[in-house]
């Protein structure tokens, strides 16, 4: 069921739903502890889909978690970047490029608007441009697309958190290495004293 619920998601991984992504909603829509109507990115669409899925009537976006906005994607002010990878940093989808003390630009195709890379910005280089409404026939490529798109997006979170994860574990394993040489070193030291 969560994975049903979780595929139904936007996979923009704002948190505005009160949830550190969109899997841990899911994760509290399934147990309970989280009601259908708190993710403003998914919208009233959501809304039906998730209350279709769960056999309950659907109902009204929560606006304490935020509005429904059109789709927007990060944009960054060139001239304006000093390269200080915070924004790099905050990016659950990894939809920015750049590196240490270099301008940083946006994969607009990947970004799913989430704005979580405007806050840790300190020179406010980061605004959210939305993109253009398109038309009747492009709005029905644009749903079939949709799910393709959200598919993307977990599958670059999934391959963040693992690299993440994977980061953690390689620090751990050197600490302990380094652990055991100094014991060894100060093992050493004893017995020629």
């Amino acid at each position: 069921m969560i994975d049903q619920i979780n595929a139904i998601l936007p996979q923009t991984q704002c948190r505005q739903c009160g949830f550190q992504g969109c899997r841990p909603y899911a994760e509290a829509i399934a147990s309970g502890a989280a009601d259908i109507n708190q993710c403003p990115p998914g919208g009233d669409e959501g809304i039906f889909e998730l209350a279709h899925l769960l056999g309950v009537n659907p109902k009204p976006l929560n606006t304490q978690f935020g509005l429904h906005k059109p789709k927007s994607v990060a944009f960054i002010i060139e001239q304006d970047c000093i390269g200080c990878v915070k924004c790099i940093m905050a990016c659950p989808v990894d939809a920015i490029l750049g590196a240490a003390k270099f301008m940083h630009t946006v994969i607009a195709s990947e970004c799913t608007g989430c704005e979580l890379c405007i806050a840790p910005c300190p020179v406010d280089c980061i605004v959210m441009k939305p993109l253009p409404t398109p038309s009747d026939e492009e709005q029905s490529f644009i749903r079939n697309q949709k799910k393709a798109h959200a598919q993307l997006a977990k599958q670059r979170f999934d391959a963040r958190c693992l690299r993440k994860e994977s980061a953690i574990m390689e620090k751990a394993e050197r600490a302990k290495q380094k652990m055991a040489q100094l014991l060894r070193i100060k093992s050493e030291n004893t017995l020629q004293e």
